[in-house]
């Protein structure tokens, strides 16, 4: 597994993951539209202005996608997914050591945005947003050391939890 550069093929393919409205609001935000075109999405992600990789195996297969920026002096994570057929699968990571695709998306993730954004990966130092109904994606969270924190201001989404690691 490793990340690398979002390639127009990722795009196409994780369009297809989100067939509804309520499942790309719970993935990407109020400020994605729904229904989508490819070019809207690729606007939505924002691409210029985010960080972004693509989580591939070792055949080069699209296995995940996240994104990562500055906010409030941590590297914030946003728009984390794991492929609907890779969820809750592991992977080899060294020769006898596997963990959770899911897991390995967002330590990654993590690592590679403090790198990039020039921040210590510290206690503290990583920051995302997740939905309180999102049981799988906060209870994820909560098992990689996730802890809910205060918002230094009023979050604009309802039931939305800020956690950091």
């Amino acid at each position: 597994m490793k990340l690398i550069s979002v390639a127009q093929e990722h795009i196409r393919q994780m369009m297809l993951w989100f067939d509804d409205k309520d499942s790309l609001y719970s993935w990407a935000g109020p400020g994605f539209r729904y229904p989508f075109t490819y070019d809207s999405f690729i606007e939505d992600l924002n691409l210029d202005a985010l960080i972004s990789f693509s989580l591939v195996n070792d055949t080069g297969e699209l296995v995940g996608f996240g994104q990562c920026y500055r906010r409030n002096g941590k590297c914030h994570l946003g728009r984390l997914v794991i492929a609907p057929h890779f969820r809750g699968q592991t992977c080899q990571i060294a020769p006898s050591k596997t963990m959770k695709v899911s897991h390995y998306l967002i330590l990654a993730l993590s690592e590679q945005g403090c790198e990039v954004l020039e921040l210590p990966l510290v206690s503290g130092s990583v920051s995302l947003f997740v939905l309180n109904h999102n049981l799988p994606a906060l209870n994820l969270y909560l098992s990689l050391g996730f802890v809910e924190s205060q918002y230094p201001e009023a979050i604009p989404i309802d039931n939305c939890l800020y956690m950091v690691k």
